[in-house]
């Protein structure tokens, strides 16, 4: 397959100002990153703020899109304010409005946006540039009364392998712990004279609400401890799902559903059995971390104990990640938390991430993407495909830069266009997909849809203004595997002979000789004999192979050989009820068969095949020869 992609500052549909130039590129109308015969890439939508938008934000994407400086810091606003919007949902009413992977990315993203625009005045956007670090700040509630005892910082998330690495590499010779991160609702339990006096909903990571009343039914919850000691516990409050597999079952949205049960006033018994603690910090224990786990499961809080390793080096912590995400537990998790043993004392934490523990999320199964461009590829067969190009992006702990639209309806209906924001998927665990834009392009360019019955399966078959494309996708079709088997000739190869004028039809290589393959870039006297010998070889495969490498509609390999067996003359003859006489052959693609035969372009090429592919593997040597059907080629747009 080859894929031609033509980069034009204002929207030009194929063909309009004759041969474009273009860039050879693979590209696939079904998944991004896989490639096929039988598409090109054709044309490319951009912003329309100017040409250079585009190339700006590839050049640095850690800036917000947009040829100017407003355009940006207007990017950075709507951002941030999508941000605020899904912060107060989560933390004051428990409502996951969008993934985690789709958050944790607009997340990343502010923050590098942020830090890009650091230089220019940022106040009117209600950003401080002197401010660090550069993190969204929790909202505060109304209802948030309670003061916590320490602080709550959250977690720095890391997005991926490297960045988990630089992290470890920076903490010498520390003691580290990795725990699966529990994924419910974050609490402090406070404890005095042995009983449970508050618990306070993380609301800020200064004060929050008065979930006492609540926390005091959850029967797995201790209610006494053997101290008198004071005691203050920081954990997470989850639905308890036994054998939960994560990479299997999702979050199946346990948070979500702790976080309604505990906003109401009363719990039923039947939902606080529902509900677990899991511990994470306990600010005024033992500094010692090897005293604090064991003095945890001796007050009864045993699960921390449970699910906590001690790692060295990247690949441990690679392997819990892994197991702790395909491993039955009794809760659901989304990812890994690493944390130094030893940390400083709790009344100097701060409600902010802490420079000893970080988290690494579970390959994201969401994410949220910027759409740079659009392009347009047109397949063999005529299939126009939009594919989305974007600022590259991690989908399930791969880098993802583009997706296929599928079709100019799907399109249509997704309204997707350059400068948005897309949630992005994988369909079948396997294929990236948009779901929908969560953040418009401001503002938004005209949507404007090619033209799609300008292309067919018996369009261009020769070289003409608009037809580059689909001419070299035909080609490439034509010497695969799946046509003449041309070896060592693939999408590169007929871009270059395209390009210097030496093929312009489906046929001109056979003319060919040394000398002029010579002429090409890059082309020396043994690959010339090489592509040579390839040309030579085509020349003698059957009339079948032929017929397909020249765009043949498909015919079941079941009644293929009997179908193909009359001479040429008769072939082209025959009518749909004809055709439909075979098994598997319906009304469409009895059509197509006609169309194919009765196409003058295509009767002008069978009749300058050469002798040997007259024969097919079920006709004998006596067969008519295709030279009944030459006629004068009509070259076709």
């Amino acid at each position: 397959m080859i894929a031609i992609l033509i980069r034009a500052a204002a929207l030009v549909w194929l063909g309009l100002a004759g041969l474009a130039q273009a860039d050879p590129a693979h590209d696939d109308p079904i998944q991004a990153d896989t490639v096929h015969d039988d598409t090109v890439q054709a044309d490319t939508i951009h912003d329309d703020d100017d040409q250079t938008a585009r190339h700006a934000t590839t050049a640095n994407p850690s800036c917000p899109p947009g040829a100017t400086r407003p355009r940006q810091q207007d990017a950075l606003t709507t951002l941030a304010r999508q941000l605020e919007a899904w912060d107060e949902a989560y933390y004051q009413r428990g409502e996951r409005l969008v993934d985690d992977g789709v958050y944790d990315e607009a997340k990343r993203r502010w923050q590098r946006w942020r830090d890009c625009l650091k230089p220019l005045d940022l106040k009117p956007l209600g950003l401080d540039p002197a401010a660090e670090p550069s993190r969204q700040p929790t909202p505060a509630s109304p209802r948030d009364e309670l003061e916590h005892p320490f602080a709550q910082t959250g977690l720095d998330k890391l997005p991926d392998r490297q960045a988990v690495g630089e992290w470890l590499a920076r903490q010498s010779d520390q003691t580290l712990w990795i725990q699966p991160k529990v994924d419910g609702v974050a609490v402090s339990l406070v404890y005095r004279n042995g009983e449970l006096e508050t618990a306070i909903s993380r609301g800020d990571g200064e004060t929050g609400q008065d979930w006492t009343r609540q926390v005091r039914q959850i029967e797995s919850l201790p209610q006494h401890l053997p101290t008198d000691e004071p005691v203050t516990l920081q954990g997470e409050l989850y639905l308890r799902l036994p054998g939960h597999v994560q990479a299997r079952d999702g979050g199946v949205s346990a948070r979500s559903e702790v976080a309604g049960l505990l906003n109401r006033h009363e719990l039923s018994a039947e939902a606080a059995r529902d509900i677990g603690f899991f511990a994470w910090a306990w600010p005024d224990g033992p500094a010692s971390g090897e005293r604090r786990l064991q003095q945890l499961a001796d007050l009864g809080f045993g699960d921390t104990a449970r699910y906590t390793r001690t790692v060295s080096q990247l690949s441990e912590v690679v392997q819990w990640r892994d197991r702790w995400y395909h491993a039955p537990l009794p809760f659901a998790s989304d990812g890994v938390v690493i944390k130094r043993s030893h940390r400083p004392p709790g009344s100097r934490w701060q409600a902010a991430p802490p420079s000893w523990a970080i988290a690494w999320k579970y390959p994201a199964a969401q994410t949220l993407a910027v759409v740079e461009a659009i392009d347009v590829s047109i397949g063999r067969t005529g299939r126009l495909t939009p594919i989305a190009q974007l600022d590259p992006v991690l989908l399930d702990d791969r880098e993802v830069s583009s997706v296929s639209l599928g079709s100019l309806a799907h399109w249509q209906e997704l309204d997707v266009r350059p400068g948005d924001q897309v949630s992005l998927s994988l369909a079948g665990a396997t294929i990236p997909q948009i779901e929908r834009v969560v953040i418009p392009a401001t503002p938004r360019q005209a949507l404007t849809l090619p033209d799609a019955e300008r292309y067919d399966a018996l369009s261009c078959l020769t070289l003409m203004p608009g037809c580059r494309e689909q001419f070299l996708a035909r080609l490439a079709w034509l010497g695969s595997e799946d046509g003449l088997d041309m070896s060592g000739i693939g999408p590169a190869s007929w871009a270059a002979l395209v390009d210097a004028g030496l093929v312009d039809d489906l046929l001109d290589w056979r003319q060919l000789n040394i000398a002029q393959l010579q002429t090409l870039p890059g082309v020396g006297e043994a690959r010339a004999r090489q592509w040579l010998g390839a040309f030579h070889a085509a020349e003698r495969r059957d009339r079948t192979r032929w017929l397909i490498a020249l765009g043949l509609p498909s015919i079941p390999d079941e009644v293929r050989r009997a179908a193909l067996a009359a001479p040429l003359a008769a072939l082209r003859d025959r009518s749909e009820q004809g055709w439909q006489t075979y098994a598997g052959i319906g009304a469409t693609r009895s059509a197509q068969l006609v169309a194919f035969f009765h196409d003058p372009t295509i009767g002008a090429l069978l009749a300058s095949l050469p002798p040997s592919s007259s024969v097919s593997p079920s006709t004998p040597s006596s067969a008519p020869s295709s030279t009944s059907l030459s006629t004068s080629p009509a070259r076709r747009p």
